[in-house]
């Protein structure tokens, strides 16, 4: 496929099942060699979405086109060139963590078998151990080495850390920006703020099953508001009235506001005044996504029926 060719695309894709919709209309453009997060919580739309990309559900509107490939009707060839970690993987009993990733491997038509022994040392893996005794942690880091072991052009990754302690964690985002360096395309599902920030090049919000928001980390936080901490010289002036400015509370003496849009009034109101200490922080990206599902915002309108996970 040409270089500039959408790893992912989506026109319109919807899915509804009875009453309940659990994707509507989306519109979604994934760039070649990108890391791209999607967020979402629980319900948001996120894994109907993947299932949807790999073509393990048919849409009932819309369509999807993945490595130029029709996810329903390629669904074969399209697996071959896709590394998939769902949210909660399962291992086989009986077979050892070795046995796991070979078979894996076979399936997907062959893989690095190096880089596999690579990932299974820096994932501190014990490959001899039965998958019956394997923890949570552990299951998942068979899933993240069998997907990340094939080199695949796509990677779709659905809550990929669920489990994995701080360390592999980081051994994770490690191998994400390897795999983008390579030139391989990321679609990472996530409601982990932290692990979204540190990898992605761009986001998408989802909100009960619709796509709220497209951008980079950069150009999203404007969405949010900007957070000040500042101790004064004397009396402190009076910011509730100043336009777009919300005092919080507080109990140490200092003055905690955040400022919404403009900061042109705020600055104006604080250059009539002997500011002592200033501090000023952008938004998280966790601050950002609770303007879409903060407690005024997040509920179900009466009577609408809430999106399926």
């Amino acid at each position: 496929m040409p270089d500039d060719q959408p790893v992912i695309l989506t026109q319109g894709l919807g899915k509804r099942y009875d009453r309940t919709l659990a994707l509507d209309d989306l519109n979604l453009e994934v760039r070649r060699g990108e890391v791209f997060g999607f967020l979402g919580p629980n319900g948001a739309g996120k894994t109907t979405t993947i299932r949807l990309l790999l073509g393990l559900i048919r849409p009932t509107a819309g369509a999807a086109v993945v490595l130029d490939l029709d996810p329903w009707a390629d669904a074969v060839t399209l697996h071959r060139r896709v590394g998939y970690v769902p949210g909660e993987f399962a291992v086989w009993p009986q077979l050892t963590g070795r046995e796991m990733l070979e078979l894996l491997g076979n399936v997907h038509g062959g893989v690095d078998a190096a880089y596999r022994e690579e990932l299974m040392r820096r994932f501190e893996l014990e490959p001899d151990k039965r998958g019956r005794s394997y923890s949570k942690g552990n299951r998942q880091k068979v899933g993240l080495i069998g997907a990340l072991q094939s080199r695949a052009d796509l990677l779709i990754l659905d809550e990929p850390t669920s489990g994995l302690d701080p360390l592999m964690a980081a051994v994770f985002q490690a191998c994400v920006r390897e795999a983008r360096d390579r030139g391989q395309t990321i679609f990472l599902s996530s409601h982990i703020m932290s692990e979204v920030e540190e990898v992605c090049d761009r986001v998408g919000i989802l909100r009960r099953g619709r796509l709220a928001d497209v951008g980079t980390l950069a150009g999203l936080r404007h969405l949010s508001a900007r957070a000040f901490d500042l101790t004064f010289e004397g009396d402190a002036p009076r910011l509730d009235s100043v336009p777009g400015v919300e005092v919080l509370p507080s109990q140490d003496g200092a003055v905690r506001c955040r400022v919404h849009g403009d900061l042109k009034p705020f600055m104006q109101a604080l250059a009539q005044s002997n500011v002592a200490t200033l501090q000023s922080r952008e938004p998280s990206l966790e601050e950002i996504f609770l303007r879409y599902y903060g407690p005024e915002d997040g509920a179900p309108e009466d009577g609408a029926p809430r999106a399926a996970t």
